[in-house]
């Protein structure tokens, strides 16, 4: 067995289960961030409204409940349609691994061929992968599917939730804490400072260079919150 090989089985993670990690921490910042911009924009838009802290804080609160639920359930909705194709999927592999292994066999020879080895070499890896567990080789190498990482909808819907509860107390806390001339402005600020830090945090999980994705992150909630602001503004003075 060579060092490299021997290393990755002493401790070192998966690569599969590396890349779902770190497509977890993506969603939980881009939770975080819908989180940070609806609920600073009802927010914002009450406190153009009124100086009353108790409507301020009965929308915020509100807009967070509602927008934690809402990101669960379609979270959930989303992750268990896939798991269910997932799951199709492989009982279709299995079914037909039962039924014509040999064709199966050449299946997947062919796809280590479509890969650049050659028919010798793709039919020893196929063997050889076949011996340990034929089902496992083919769902991840046909499917692109590894049945051990399966993702859990009510693990993906918690997620949502709690990483749109995290970014929606930001702007709540904003809000409320400073004195009445103070609110607005002390809110604008941290909403964007706190923009900026997920729009750099997405980009570094992802790769890419930060200050793209934090001015597409900044200017958007700078626009949602003018425009909620000058909204409160117009219905504050004009209803009744």
């Amino acid at each position: 067995m060579s060092i490299e090989h021997e290393h990755q089985h002493s401790g070192e993670p998966h690569r599969g289960s590396l890349a779902n990690r770190l497509n977890w921490l993506r969603a939980g910042v881009l939770g975080a961030n819908d989180g940070i911009v609806s609920t600073a924009g009802i927010v914002v838009g009450v406190a153009a409204a009124t100086v009353d802290r108790g409507p301020i804080f009965t929308a915020g609160i509100a807009g967070l409940a509602a927008g934690a639920v809402s990101m669960a359930l379609g979270e959930y909705v989303s992750v268990s349609t896939q798991r269910d194709t997932e799951q199709t999927l492989l009982a279709k592999e299995r079914r037909e691994l039962r039924e014509q292994p040999e064709a199966e066999f050449e299946e997947l020879v062919g796809l280590y061929e479509d890969k650049g080895l050659t028919h010798e070499t793709a039919c020893r890896v196929a063997r050889e992968l076949t011996d340990h567990d034929p089902f496992e080789a083919h769902a991840e190498a046909e499917l692109g599917i590894d049945p051990d990482q399966l993702t859990n909808p009510w693990q993906a819907a918690a997620s949502s939730a709690v990483s749109f509860t995290v970014g929606a107390l930001l702007p709540l806390a904003a809000i409320l804490i400073p004195p009445a001339g103070w609110r607005i402005p002390v809110a604008f600020v941290a909403v964007l400072v706190a923009l900026a830090l997920t729009g750099a945090t997405g980009a570094a999980l992802g790769g890419s260079r930060p200050w793209r994705p934090m001015l597409r992150v900044v200017v958007g909630g700078a626009v949602a919150m003018i425009v909620t602001f000058l909204i409160g503004r117009l219905v504050g003075h004009t209803v009744v």
